[in-house]
């Protein structure tokens, strides 16, 4: 079974999707329409802006989205999904290219999202480190003993987690955790994702959900608070919302999808780190990337 998968936020680089664009008429169509529903032109900062001005949220998400949801449909018939999945971001990404949510419903969807954590990001001093080479147990552990707010935002593999939170707790927690990690670094973000600090945007996001109209997907998509197949619309909404404050459940995902007999899965829209994910967490996979 053929599993497609959807990257996040952090994996934009400048030019992205130019080529794409130089080369089809449908990339074109759909960057052009994605310039009017915006109303600005995204085009311009990903194709000419800096590394700088695709870092900004406003602008990295629907850079990202655009990116991968336009791979996906130059694909055509090629593009035969048995189930798929996206990293954060990317979940919304996932539920476009199987049907379960129109181009222009998604893109608004995700600009409002980004502006949303944007907002937030401007007023909390808040941020977030990867931790890698110590299991998932033993980095929770470390942040509930920390004074303040850190948790694992992202438990991408048995020995890589994200954490977010606070400045003064998530720097405490980096030097605890440092001496028996392999790396731990900080990310080039200024929020708190998948945090309680989301929490002031949640009411908002969930008004903006609530009006959009969502479909019955085409194959399962399996989403970040469970890692499981959502069955519903309702379920799929529910989750959407609740991602903000809750911790991407990456690996849990993966095992999920492979238990559930996927043999093969492809990475679609810009890098390659989901696919590296996914061989760390079962080397036996076989793994491909549209990019």
């Amino acid at each position: 079974m053929h599993a497609y998968l959807f990257p996040g936020q952090g994996t934009q680089f400048p030019g992205m999707g130019k080529e794409l664009f130089d080369k089809s008429k449908i990339a074109q169509d759909y960057f052009k329409k994605g310039n009017d529903i915006l109303g600005y032109s995204i085009t311009d900062v990903m194709f000419e802006g800096s590394a700088e001005d695709l870092k900004q949220t406003k602008f990295s998400q629907p850079a990202i989205f655009l990116h991968s949801f336009i791979l996906a449909k130059t694909l055509g018939n090629d593009f035969k999904p048995d189930m798929v999945a996206g990293h954060s971001l990317g979940e919304i990404s996932a539920l476009a290219v199987v049907g379960s949510l129109d181009f222009e419903s998604a893109l608004k969807l995700i600009s409002k999202r980004a502006s949303l954590m944007q907002k937030v990001c401007e007023i909390e001093n808040t941020g977030m480190a990867v931790v890698i080479g110590l299991y998932d147990v033993i980095v929770k552990d470390v942040c509930n003993q920390i004074e303040g707010i850190v948790v694992p935002a992202n438990y991408n593999t048995l020995n890589q987690v994200v954490i977010s939170g606070e400045l003064k707790a998530l720097n405490e927690a980096c030097e605890k955790l440092k001496p028996g990690a392999i790396g731990v670094v900080n990310l080039a973000v200024s929020g708190a994702f998948h945090s309680p600090f989301m929490q002031p945007i949640i009411d908002e996001f969930r008004l903006v959900v609530e009006e959009t109209k969502f479909k019955n997907p085409i194959c399962p998509i399996y989403q970040n608070i469970k890692g499981r197949p959502s069955g519903n619309i309702e379920l799929i909404k529910e989750n959407l919302i609740n991602q903000l404050t809750h911790p991407v459940m990456w690996r849990h995902t993966i095992l999920h999808m492979i238990e559930d007999g996927a043999t093969e899965f492809t990475e679609i829209g810009p890098g390659n780190f989901l696919r590296g994910l996914v061989r760390q967490i079962n080397k036996n996979m076989k793994t491909t990337g549209i990019s």
